[in-house]
């Protein structure tokens, strides 16, 4: 038996081709929408895809279960209270794919959703009975569970899902401790709160260290899993109804927005309400840019600040270093962003001759910001991390506003005062800093190295109980 595990480090994503040597045929789980790499890998080793699976419908990204179908004629296969505009065969409780050596068992683990299940994997040449692993889906994390409270399912309540969820746990823990647990997501994702940086574990491991596995009532457990879940972008219920449609294929898509603009074209179409995204990296972003531009680079966690950042209704035109274009397309639409209208030809270069066009954003070091607020005017300091960051550590009279929710509450900014941006290491204030000035701020600078740079530079800063205690 084979069984690969990939993984897609800007969706804390994993996904899994399982294949028998001797029939060679494969199945692909969980599959991202740009399925080249599953086809290569089952070209090489002499494989037929024939099973797609996903083991629920995906609310951070759209899952290329249609591509490979299109691809490979593979069947795709739904838990059986799933509902999609295309055909799939249901898989109930117990239900088995199985081929050659590959045995795949169907245990239904709603929760996450309530289509939700889970994938025993036996190697039956080694064992017809103890089962090699178990594909979780977002059922079961390494360190964490599924969040019920996403309302990716319509009509269906956080504390119903969170219900189904305790009870599917409870099946997963019967398993023994040496089944291999490989699940859909790892640490980044904002399907759980406490995802490990692992990418496999053993259900053995999770029963001691998992705190969702602990003995305690299904009271104390839903208390649990409800509590402190981050905030999920507006996107999820777009994607996991896109993941139940008969949509347009990734190539198909692609063909349509992967063209060069003029800058003609590029500022006509932006006077007319697109939405101008820059993906280079924030020194060169803030070091000049097309005014109006939203920052949000390449190198960071792109689809998923620009599944929270940007509108999937609003056409989206790109800016990029030369040759990235591609990508920045495709990764939008492994979150079901096709509405892309095409990219600036020749990036920043076709605005040489129009510096009128040009702005830049101020940087400013850890230090020389300790400076300023000594002044008698001093900045505004907005940190956009999360309340939990903030909490733990933050600048004395600093704002926080976490990233996700700055564009519902730039109200609460003061119009008098200049601003200094900081985030962790410097991604989200840089894409914070280019939403400012997108809404008319002008005097608005970014820190440099974030609070990280702050720390490493041995300033002072304050946690929520130092500050309760001075109060």
């Amino acid at each position: 038996m084979i069984l690969k595990q990939y993984y897609l480090g800007c969706l804390s994503h994993a996904s899994y081709l399982i294949a028998d040597e001797k029939t060679k045929t494969a199945a692909i789980v969980d599959p991202q929408r740009d399925i080249e790499q599953y086809v290569a890998d089952a070209e090489a080793a002499g494989l037929t895809i024939e099973h797609v699976v996903l083991t629920h419908f995906h609310a951070d990204f759209v899952a290329g279960h249609l591509e490979l179908r299109d691809r490979t004629g593979a069947t795709i296969y739904l838990g059986s209270h799933a509902q999609a505009e295309y055909p799939f065969t249901a898989l109930t409780e117990g239900d088995v794919i199985e081929f050659g050596d590959v045995r795949l068992q169907v245990l239904e683990t709603p929760g996450h959703t309530p289509e939700g299940i889970s994938i025993v994997v036996y190697d039956t040449a080694a064992s017809d009975e103890k089962p090699k692993a178990v594909l979780t889906g977002d059922t079961l994390f390494i360190g964490d569970v599924g969040r019920p409270d996403l309302l990716a399912s319509l009509g269906v309540t956080a504390d119903e899902l969170a219900d189904m969820l305790y009870v599917s746990l409870a099946k997963l823990v019967k398993l023994p401790d040496e089944t291999l647990v490989y699940p859909a997501h790892g640490a980044g994702s904002m399907c759980g709160k406490n995802l490990s940086s692992e990418t496999v574990s053993t259900m053995g491991e999770q029963k001691r260290f998992n705190y969702a596995l602990q003995p305690m009532s299904r009271e104390e457990f839903k208390s649990i899993v409800l509590t402190d879940q981050p905030d999920a972008p507006d996107y999820f219920v777009h994607d996991a109804i896109m993941n139940r449609s008969q949509r347009v294929t990734l190539e198909k898509a692609m063909q349509q927005s992967l063209r060069g603009l003029s800058l003609e074209e590029f500022l006509r179409m932006r006077n007319r309400g697109a939405q101008v995204l820059d993906t280079r990296d924030a020194i060169d972003f803030e070091g000049g840019h097309l005014t109006g531009a939203l920052n949000i680079g390449l190198t960071g966690k792109y689809a998923t600040w620009c599944g929270t950042m940007l509108d999937h209704e609003r056409t989206i035109i790109v800016i990029g270093e030369a040759g990235t274009e591609e990508e920045a397309i495709m990764r939008l639409g492994r979150i079901g962003f096709d509405n892309v209208g095409g990219y600036l030809k020749d990036g920043m270069e076709a605005l040489e001759n129009r510096p009128d066009l040009v702005v830049s954003t101020p940087r400013v070091t850890a230090v020389a910001l300790a400076e300023q607020l000594q002044e008698v005017s001093p900045p505004l300091i907005l940190d956009v991390r999360t309340a939990k960051e903030w909490s733990a550590g933050h600048i004395a009279g600093s704002l926080n506003i976490p990233l996700s929710q700055l564009r519902a509450r730039l109200g609460e900014l003061p119009a008098d005062r200049p601003i200094v941006v900081h985030c962790e290491g410097g991604y989200r204030s840089a894409v914070a800093a280019s939403l400012l000035s997108q809404m008319g701020r002008t005097e608005v600078s970014d820190m440099v190295g974030g609070f990280k740079a702050w720390m490493a530079s041995r300033l002072p800063s304050q946690v929520v109980d130092e500050v309760a205690a001075a109060g």
